[in-house]
């Protein structure tokens, strides 16, 4: 396969994100005609339409779109090499909220600020535990962890890999109730959920024959669920990565099919040249990309 031009690469991704040619030409120092080149010969190279031009406007295609996805964390990357080798990592100051869930925040979200506060020590974190998604076009967080396509205008969200979560109890409850032999036995083996009835209707949709009246411990909160599992409390659903790092938690039915949990970063459009956001977002999907 041909090698393709960073140049022609980083021509796209400026003249997608400013919108246009003329912002992007200025934005890196180059003429109109000279970056419109770059972009019409990486469609060459790729043997594919990459904006559709409506007068003087370019509008990214489906494809254009997918292949943002991937560029951006190239040139985050690269931005943040830049940085780095000039020592300026150290400069960037300011504030930065993340929002994610609170097993994200409680679980997987320590390691990775633990690495932004080592790179970018000046960087304040603030971070929204919170099952509920952060309105982010009102200033609720800089940055969103989700599970879930962003579906409003303005946001810009990037799949950053796929887990699953699986129906964990503790050895002590498995050594009292011995393991089910079938996701149908989850109803009769204490299982914990949220206070929702959709969580119930889920569990239904998966092979599992429960009502919202047949659960006896429920929270918004699946970290309380998750610490009375570790206590032998009962039953309930986790992320793998999660379950994996507690010990004397075991997994209930192997031969399940899991359920899958994919994971996005989401900022607001406004937020992408945002030195700060552009550097934490940098970290954070190369840590949640290491899971």
């Amino acid at each position: 396969m041909k090698a393709l031009d960073w140049n022609h690469i980083r021509g796209f991704h400026a003249t997608a994100v400013a919108g246009s040619l003329s912002a992007a030409a200025r934005q890196l120092g180059l003429t109109q005609p000279t970056l419109s080149r770059q972009v019409l010969a990486l469609e060459a190279e790729l043997g594919v339409s990459l904006f559709e031009r409506r007068g003087r406007k370019l509008v990214l295609t489906q494809t254009g779109r997918e292949l943002l996805d991937h560029i951006r964390i190239m040139g985050d990357a690269a931005d943040t090499l830049v940085l780095a080798a000039t020592g300026r990592v150290q400069e960037i100051g300011g504030r930065v909220c993340i929002s994610a869930t609170d097993t994200c925040a409680a679980y997987v979200l320590p390691e990775i600020v633990a690495r932004i506060r080592s790179e970018a020590p000046q960087i304040t974190i603030a971070i929204v535990a919170s099952n509920e998604i952060s309105d982010l076009h009102r200033g609720e967080a800089d940055i969103a962890i989700r599970h879930v396509r962003p579906d409003r205008p303005g946001l810009v969200g990037r799949h950053i890999c796929d887990t699953d979560a699986r129906f964990y109890a503790s050895e002590a409850w498995v050594a009292r109730n011995g393991l089910p032999r079938e996701p149908a036995d989850l109803a009769r083996a204490g299982l914990m959920g949220f206070d929702d009835p959709r969580f119930a209707g889920f569990m239904r949709e998966i092979g599992i024959p429960i009502a919202t009246e047949d659960f006896r411990i429920v929270s918004e909160s699946a970290v309380v669920i998750w610490e009375m599992v570790k206590r032998g409390m009962g039953v309930a659903v986790m992320m793998r990565e999660v379950a994996e790092r507690t010990p004397g938690v075991v997994n209930l039915l192997p031969d399940m099919l899991p359920i899958p949990v994919p994971i996005w970063l989401v900022t607001h459009q406004e937020l992408e040249s945002s030195p700060r956001v552009r550097l934490v977002q940098t970290i954070m999907a190369e840590e949640l990309a290491r899971m």
